[in-house]
């Protein structure tokens, strides 16, 4: 899947929904409960049971993979857990301000 900035994306296996802020330029595969995310929302399909081994996807928490370079935001939170190409994705630490003593 070729990745874009600003795309949002939607589980299928759960509620979470990302929105891409970094993209990287190379395709791959955004997955979350073990299933591959959509460009569209499942509207009255029933959720199946997420993979959820990493504690799930917490709101306004940014993912990311440094390796390849893709960030994503979450915008609702779900139990899977996000990954890219297998590999789970990171919670990204937010940087420290100097101290301005």
């Amino acid at each position: 899947m070729s990745l874009r900035i600003g795309a949002r994306l939607y589980s299928v296996a759960c509620d979470a929904q990302v929105i891409v802020v970094a993209a990287p330029k190379v395709d791959v595969t955004l997955l979350c409960g073990g299933e591959p995310m959509a460009d569209q929302p499942t509207s009255g399909v029933q959720a199946r049971h997420a993979r959820a081994t990493g504690g799930g996807v917490a709101v306004g928490k940014r993912y990311e993979d440094s390796a390849i370079g893709l960030e994503v935001l979450a915008t609702k939170a779900g139990a899977g857990t996000l990954e890219v190409d297998g590999r789970p994705l990171t919670i990204k630490e937010p940087k420290r301000l100097p101290a301005s003593d």
